[in-house]
């Protein structure tokens, strides 16, 4: 679990330097840092998509899953309705302290923990001991403590343990059921992810934004199919 680790040690320290901060990240320096941290989604995504594309079995099983779930996902908004609600939870200004915190607390939680890297993360972990999703999302995750700590205080560390709980689960379901996940659904599942994880670092780029959380459930598609494969 050495990639969880990383990552939630990354949202304390970014948390702590961020509440020393006081005052919020000028935005000049965030986009500068998302810049960086989008070029590198970019190139880990395209590299895990086309690294495991020769290894499919089912060449088209990516394009089925994307546009299946790109009309399921639209439908149901999913991406509009995550954003609007953590705009809802960052609102709220002139509510006390202890409120703001909470409202941060809830968004920052939200953030780290929803996204095809900290959830694919960890079973590419479990599974064949990489962590280089895992490091990328403690990358991302640093940068964003440090610009909620400085917003709402170091309150904002207890999000490390929510993390690290969330990761640790998927970590675990991955590693008990190691046998059962074969190579053939673990090439499959990175295609999908890392296309998702590009999705991601393009709209970190601002280059297009392509409501990559519409896809997450995308990754469920080739778990389903390998399962039905495996009954007939």
């Amino acid at each position: 679990m050495i990639g969880t680790i990383v990552n939630t040690t990354t949202i304390i320290v970014g948390s702590i330097i961020g509440s020393l901060l006081h005052r919020g990240v000028k935005e000049k320096y965030k986009e500068v840092l998302y810049t960086g941290l989008g070029l590198a989604s970019l190139a880990i995504g395209l590299n895990a998509t086309i690294s495991y594309f020769p290894q499919s079995q089912y060449p088209v099983l990516f394009i089925i899953s994307l546009a299946i779930v790109r009309v399921i996902g639209t439908a149901l908004d999913i991406d509009g309705r995550f954003k609007r609600l953590v705009n809802r939870l960052q609102r709220g200004k002139k509510k006390d302290k202890v409120n703001r915190l909470a409202e941060g607390l809830s968004a920052a939680i939200l953030l780290y923990c929803i996204g095809p890297l900290s959830m694919l993360g960890p079973v590419i972990s479990a599974l064949k001991g990489d962590h280089t999703f895992l490091f990328t999302n403690a990358t991302l995750d640093f940068v964003s403590s440090m610009v909620f700590a400085s917003t709402y205080g170091i309150g904002m560390v207890l999000a490390a343990p929510v993390l690290f709980c969330w990761q640790g689960m998927f970590w675990f379901v991955a590693h008990i059921s190691s046998s059962t996940i074969s190579d053939a659904l673990m090439a499959e599942l990175l295609i999908v992810g890392g296309l998702l994880i590009t999705g991601s670092g393009l709209s970190l780029l601002n280059l297009k934004d392509c409501k990559t959380l519409n896809l997450l459930p995308a990754l469920l598609v080739p778990v389903v199919w390998f399962l039905i494969r495996s009954i007939m």
